[in-house]
């Protein structure tokens, strides 16, 4: 593309408005932003529409929309992607090592299921201590809740002294009321949502693994029980204790939505990076991934709740579409095939990806003056939080929008309300092609379920065949042919539900709204749900507790 940098007044504020409800209207009959923008912008007269952005600016965002939003505009294209996704997770669910990991919920509540519990969300950056009342009516409540800042002097706490600084705040939650673990034949019992790597042994039990992150917790402690180790910094604190459920936070928010809305399956989380928990038929999964479990737990279960590690799929050559952009952030990321599904949807991603094309169009075309802000050239200089602020506003002189991204990327030249609406555009690309993937991904994982259900319905009809996989362990062919039967039942007549929580599902301008239209296109709007899950770590470890009794 060449070089154009010619400046232009804008036109006045009547105009500006008017040309703002065009595109309005053309956005309600259009499939994307910039087809919406397009035919306003040429319906000005020429300076008033070069005010707006000059002709290789818009040639620019033509491209950066095919290459985006190409392979994924129409239904056939997401279709696609959704197979190959399902043909992945289908060969991940047997063998890999790394994802598609079954945990110990083999059930999910009812409900009815009554009880105080101590719940613990001990996450990168914040720790949260609650009392979660489960009244058996669907409904919960969080009866007292405590959270802490993690900082820098905390991670630096080196072994058993991060654990029992967790300890103590127990105690200040618990407080003096006796009937609280008052004493080793009437402990607490406690759910755990732990956010770092652990080898995961039981339902209440697993060895700790190195941190990250910048802790300091495991010095010494690599291999202990995260439960005893737990469980003894409590007893220090003159408070018994039983750790009886971890979970992870995708799996959290599928028990805590489970518990008030009967049809929920899938867990999603959309934060920084990317997870999905699905709830899926053990007949699924390779038999060395369950490792050893107690004889029982296999003579009982029918489905289990698996952490799908979604973000580590699309290592295939051409599985993903990838542009040029997704091309550079590879080449600089320290692991670039570590987890490429999260490179092209996290939060942590999203940002860097509209860096980089927004650098490409300052210097190829000559927005923002055609001077790049020395800030956007630090890797992952522009984050997503400060595109999602410039792209919430809709005001005709887009000033929050400036405010923000100048105090953020100063300039000597000033940005022009033309500018700042390529950004929202190219963002927007961004936004949209992150959600029609993350509905790729829930979908190829539905199809997937309503496959294992069928067959092991056909499965365990009464022959007497070794399910694939699973030839050593002894599966509950009646009791899986009934729950495979609810389970089909229950996708027929209700919408399969999908609890969600995270920073970019929840707070980036439109992406909710893009994920619903990718999901509908998919399922014909009749598949899918999105709900979203309160407080899901705490609620969900508490209801991990009353499944396991």
């Amino acid at each position: 593309m060449s070089h154009t940098t010619r400046q232009f007044i804008l036109p006045p504020i009547l105009s500006f408005r008017d040309f703002i409800v065009a595109a309005a209207k053309a956005l309600l009959r259009a499939k994307s932003l910039l087809q919406a923008l397009v035919p306003s912008w040429l319906s000005l007269p020429s300076v008033r529409r070069r005010a707006l952005l000059t002709d290789t600016a818009l040639e620019f965002l033509r491209e950066s929309e095919e290459a985006f939003l190409g392979p994924l505009r129409s239904s056939g294209g997401l279709a696609k992607l959704c197979a190959t996704l399902k043909a992945q997770f289908r060969e991940g669910l047997r063998s890999s090592p790394e994802a598609m990991l079954p945990s110990y919920n083999s059930k999910l509540p009812s409900g009815l299921e009554k009880g105080q519990h101590l719940a613990l969300d001990v996450g990168g950056s914040t720790l949260r201590v609650a009392l979660v009342e489960l009244g058996g009516d669907s409904k919960h409540q969080i009866v007292r809740m405590n959270s802490w800042k993690i900082d820098n002097e905390v991670r630096k706490l080196r072994g058993r002294e991060f654990f029992d600084w967790i300890a103590e705040r127990v105690r200040r939650v618990v407080g003096d009321e006796s009937e609280l673990g008052s004493s080793a034949e009437n402990p607490l019992l406690v759910g755990l949502s732990w956010s770092f790597p652990i080898d995961q042994t039981s339902s209440s039990s697993g060895k700790i693994l190195p941190m990250g992150k910048g802790f300091c917790a495991d010095e010494g402690l690599v291999g202990a029980d995260l439960g005893e180790v737990i469980q003894s910094a409590c007893l220090q604190q003159s408070l018994h204790i039983s750790l009886a459920a971890i979970v992870n936070d995708s799996s959290a928010t599928l028990l805590s939505e489970a518990y008030s809305t009967p049809a929920t399956r899938f867990g999603l989380i959309l934060g920084t990076g990317v997870n999905v928990a699905a709830h899926l038929p053990v007949t699924l999964i390779g038999r060395e991934k369950y490792g050893i479990r107690p004889r029982s737990w296999h003579e009982s279960a029918t489905h289990v709740v698996v952490n799908t590690e979604i973000g580590m799929f699309g290592r295939e050559e051409g599985s993903l579409p990838l542009t040029k952009w997704d091309r550079q952030l590879k080449a600089a990321h320290p692991r670039p095939d570590f987890q490429p599904y999260e490179q092209l949807v996290g939060g942590y991603y999203l940002g860097e990806i509209c860096r980089l094309a927004l650098i490409d169009a300052i210097e190829s075309v000559g927005v923002f003056g055609g001077t790049v802000p020395e800030s956007l050239r630090k890797e992952y200089g522009l984050d997503t939080e400060t595109l999602s602020i410039v792209e919430a506003d809709t005001s005709p002189s887009l000033d929050k929008a400036l405010k923000v991204f100048t105090s953020r990327h100063p300039s000597p030249v000033t940005p022009t309300v033309a500018d700042l609406k390529f950004l929202q555009t190219l963002s927007s690309q961004i936004a949209r092609r992150g959600a029609r993937l993350v509905a790729a991904g829930v979908v190829a994982l539905r199809e997937l379920k309503i496959e294992a259900e069928k067959e092991m319905l056909t499965l365990t009809s009464g022959d007497e065949q070794p399910v694939q996989g699973l030839e050593d362990v002894p599966l509950p062919k009646e009791a899986a042919k009934a729950a495979a039967q609810r389970e089909l039942e229950l996708l027929e007549k209700e919408k399969l539900t999908v609890a969600w929580n995270g920073s970019v599902i929840e707070k980036y301008t439109g992406f909710r709204g893009y994920l619903e239209e990718a999901l509908d296109e998919l399922v014909q709007g009749t598949g899918v749900e999105l709900v979203q899950a309160e407080e899901s770590s705490l609620v969900g470890a508490a209801v991990a507790l009353v499944c396991l009794e």
